[in-house]
């Protein structure tokens, strides 16, 4: 029986929503190592909608789970539905969305609210003891949602010593890391890689990640 993969997106774009590098790069090496792959997202409002050419707010509206399953083709259900019972591993990739849409990191850091099912989702995994992947800005927000759980874990968001800090304040170890390789936390069973916290590109980007997901499927492997 395959593994079956939870991925939660949180829109489409890094200015506003996922990384679109970070989520195509983790959905084909979770494919190719032959995971069932299972995407979710907050049916929701963004936070706002950026114009990913000038940089700017555009004044729009847009739905998370909408704009997720531009990247999911569709194939996407609504975080409420996820249970890890029914998962074997949880993945997030990154992007500001996550710190916009999944909790609110990006504007009032630790002390932000954090979406309720994915720190329910958080707490479902460390409870019974599966794996979760963070990728790029997705373990500072993990580390929030692990401290709400009662829980901790050694992560990295690469070398940013402000969210560093800022992970280090939840109780959580902090370790750098290059772009190309991960943490692996393996008393937690939590792997993270920089990913466009470093960048510079896909290429390197997609080393991490790849490293990354295939130390989860060795895991789920055994």
């Amino acid at each position: 029986m395959a593994a079956r993969v939870a991925v939660v997106l949180s829109g489409c774009g890094y200015l506003d929503g996922a990384e679109i590098h970070e989520s195509v790069l983790t959905l084909y090496f979770l494919e190719r190592a032959g995971a069932e792959i299972r995407c979710f997202a907050p049916d929701k409002k963004q936070m706002h909608v950026v114009d990913h050419l000038t940089g700017e707010p555009t004044g729009e509206t847009r739905n998370v789970l909408v704009e997720s399953a531009r990247i999911a083709r569709g194939q996407i259900k609504d975080i409420k539905q996820a249970r890890m019972a029914e998962l074997d591993a949880l993945v997030l990739p990154g992007g500001f969305g996550v710190a916009k849409n999944l909790s609110e990191f990006a504007v009032k850091g630790t002390a932000g609210e954090l979406d309720a099912d994915l720190v329910r989702l958080v707490g479902e995994a460390a409870a019974q003891n599966k794996p979760i992947v963070a990728i790029c800005i997705s373990p500072a927000v993990l580390a929030v949602a692990l401290q709400r759980s009662g829980k901790s874990a050694t992560l990295t968001i690469g070398n940013d010593k402000a969210t560093a800090d800022a992970v280090r304040g939840t109780g959580c170890t902090h370790a750098e890391c290059p772009v190309d390789q991960a943490i692996v936390d393996e008393k937690n069973k939590i792997i993270s890689t920089p990913a466009y916290m470093l960048g510079p590109g896909p290429k390197a980007v997609g080393a991490g990640i790849e490293r990354a997901i295939l130390k989860l499927m060795s895991w789920l492997q055994r």
